[in-house]
């Protein structure tokens, strides 16, 4: 009886969490229409825009748009490499105390997103070095 009881009670409460979910997804939808369309539309032209200052920048659109490619991939391997950090120092000094191969993974993990992020922060500054006078 009180396995009964206690499934109908998870069942009824699923149901009622299932409904106001419901609700609340559809009362944040409209207001996610009205007022993200405008800054998604802004957002889109600020990249556009950043794309077309390289493009006019390098002085072609291949350079332009592999300049612009690096810059995002500088921008945004900072986060995932210091991520990446922090996972193999956790395997190295907090996991690795108990298990040795476990240190030694943490290790690899912390070597391999260093040398990671020292290649993304430098490819960007490379690249316009070798366009700006490489090119002639």
């Amino acid at each position: 009886m009180k396995k009964i009881i206690a499934i109908t009670t998870v069942f009824m409460l699923l149901m009622i969490g299932i409904f106001t979910c419901a609700n609340k997804v559809y009362a944040e939808q409209k207001a996610i229409d009205e007022s993200t369309e405008s800054k998604l539309i802004e957002i889109k032209n600020n990249a556009e825009n950043s794309l077309e200052d390289y493009k006019e920048k390098y002085g072609s659109d291949a350079y332009g748009l592999v300049a612009y490619i690096l810059n995002i991939v500088r921008i945004y391997s900072i986060p995932l490499c210091f991520l990446g950090i922090a996972i193999g120092a956790i395997h190295q000094y907090i996991i690795g105390i108990r298990k040795l191969d476990t240190l030694e993974k943490g290790l690899g993990l912390i070597v391999t997103f260093v040398t990671l992020l020292i290649i993304c922060q430098v490819l960007p500054l490379a690249f316009a070095v070798f366009v700006k006078f490489g090119r002639g």
